[in-house]
């Protein structure tokens, strides 16, 4: 199992008002993060990564005046994780109900019995849930594309690819964020 899209997370309304900006009255997407409480906007944040001292960081230095200066952040939060941070956050992509990243892809069926194979043998090598980031990847490249990943990757040793899956992670979390405030500005207007 593995992360490859932004998931759909939402911060719960706040209970205060909310000023309101020129997109018909309603709040942006960064401004409903930056004035949710701490503990709606870290629930939002654990969906983007799940290491609870990330979350909590970037739900502490709130408010950010730009989405770019909120993914800075977030970004050097990522490179900031500690070994049980990675290890928190790794855990925590193994127990999203998904399908094993790249098994919804078109492919043939030996296709997708090697991509299982791969996911099985990286998760016994490594002890835990292969992740990259394919943003951007189209979906007839995918199966491939992760196939390529998985079997480049398994010739790592365990600290190189801890060091890898941990920048896949800073990846999938941006995009996730990103994700999270943008549909909060779509939603609001």
């Amino acid at each position: 199992m593995s992360v490859t899209a932004p998931a759909a997370v939402s911060v719960p309304p706040v209970s205060a008002p909310v000023p309101v900006n020129g997109n018909g009255g309603r709040p942006s997407g960064l401004r409903r993060f930056n004035e949710a409480t701490i503990g709606a906007a870290e629930e939002a944040l654990l969906a983007c990564c799940g290491s609870r001292r990330w979350a909590l960081r970037l739900a502490l230095h709130r408010p950010y005046p730009t989405v770019s200066s909120l993914l800075a952040a977030a970004s050097e939060a990522s490179y900031d994780l500690s070994f049980a941070d990675l290890t928190e956050a790794l855990a925590d992509e193994s127990s999203m109900p998904q399908p094993l990243l790249g098994m919804r892809a078109p492919g043939s069926h030996a296709a997708h019995t090697a991509l299982q194979a791969a996911h099985a043998a990286y998760e016994a090598r490594f002890g835990h849930v292969f992740v990259v980031c394919l943003d951007g990847c189209p979906a007839e490249e995918m199966l491939d594309q992760v196939l390529v990943s998985l079997r480049a990757r398994l010739a790592n040793d365990p600290d190189e690819e801890r060091s890898t899956a941990a920048e896949e992670l800073r990846r999938i979390a941006l995009s996730r964020l990103e994700h999270l405030v943008a549909s909060h500005a779509s939603a609001a207007s």
